[in-house]
This record gives C-alpha cells, sequence and structure tokens, in this order.
C-alpha cells in the first residue's frame, strides 16, 4: 500500500493547474520536466484511460489512489 502524503505530492507534481485533476496533456508535460521527452500525446492519452475510472478523460487524485493500490 502506498503512503497517501507522498501520492499526494506526487499527484501534485502533475495537476499543474491545481483543478484536482491530471489531463494528458498535464501528464506529458510534467514528464517531460522530469526528464522523459519520450511521452506523446497518444502516450499520454493512453495512461490517464488505463487509470481513469469513470471515463470522463481525467485522472483525479481518487482514481490514481486506486491505481497505487491495485
Amino acid at each position: 500500500m502506498a503512503d497517501i502524503e507522498s501520492a499526494r505530492t506526487t499527484f501534485g507534481k502533475f495537476d499543474v493547474n491545481g483543478d484536482g485533476f491530471v489531463t494528458a496533456d498535464e501528464f506529458k508535460a510534467a514528464m517531460a520536466a522530469m526528464g522523459d521527452p519520450f511521452v506523446t500525446g497518444p502516450v499520454a492519452d493512453a495512461v490517464i484511460a488505463s487509470k481513469d475510472a469513470n471515463g470522463d478523460g481525467l485522472l483525479s487524485f481518487d482514481e490514481f489512489w486506486a491505481s497505487l493500490n491495485k
């Protein structure tokens, strides 16, 4: 099981605008900022979709947390 405070910190690095959701564009930009320029738009879309439980195209903290605890 992951540590929820560490998870919130990590989630915050991806949720650039602080709205509580991570978009594919935010994910792609955060990965590039962390040194991974190989995350393309389609890859970012696929990563978000794989964790997006409600299918809204956004990753909420609850969905992120759930993915860490599978």
